[in-house]
């Protein structure tokens, strides 16, 4: 039976994706340091997922608080032409990305791992989900106003989609909210799979 959900972030974003389909998840944020040996981004984000998920739940474990909790670690990038696009290192870097991403088709892609405690053992689920965003051309002064909003200083892409940026995109092909950083509905069937899995102490697939 789940009882607890701790989230191995600091997002607020992520917390409010939670909020919204029902959950309230105690915030632990993960301090592992991160290591990337993958270039494909699905593969970058279900691997750091991993790491920060993990990290969470051993020092939970050693303190004895994994008993009826699971761990939900994520990770969210954007890529352009095959380029994965993280957080960009100051104003600069954000016009750059901004200018990659517009009057095209970009991806972003969101890594998560779920880590539960069951009586056969440590159960793990890891996926990644892919959404699909066209951007409409923008004009470099419409670029310049964005950067100086500061909303992309701390985005992956450089971007927020639930923020001024919406008035830039034309489509999403795919889960809207992977994009803000957490597919929550397959997040929330996931759940009720492992749950279930808990519960009977079958395998998780």
């Amino acid at each position: 039976m789940i009882k607890k959900i701790v989230l191995a972030s600091a997002s607020p974003r992520r917390r409010e994706l939670l909020a919204q389909i029902g959950l309230e998840p105690e915030i632990m944020p993960s301090t592992v340091e991160e290591i990337v040996t993958d270039t494909a981004p699905e593969k970058v984000v279900m691997s750091l997922s991993l790491q920060k998920a993990s990290d969470v739940a051993e020092k939970r474990k050693a303190k004895g608080e994994m008993a009826d909790t699971v761990v939900i670690g994520a990770d969210t990038v954007v890529a352009a032409g095959g380029q994965i696009l993280g957080k960009p290192r100051d104003r600069e870097d954000a016009a750059r990305m901004i200018r990659s991403l517009q009057g095209g088709i970009h991806q972003v892609y969101t890594g998560v791992t779920l880590i539960a405690s069951g009586k056969e053992g440590e159960l793990v689920r890891t996926f990644y989900e892919e959404t699909h965003v066209t951007v409409y051309p923008m004009e470099e002064e419409e670029i310049s106003r964005y950067i100086s909003s500061g909303e992309p200083d701390d985005k992956a892409g450089a971007y927020g989609i639930q923020g001024l940026f919406a008035a830039y995109i034309q489509k999403i092909d795919g889960d809207y909210s992977n994009v803000v950083g957490l597919p929550a509905g397959r997040v929330y069937q996931e759940l009720k799979a492992l749950e279930r899995c808990l519960e009977k102490e079958t395998n998780y697939d």
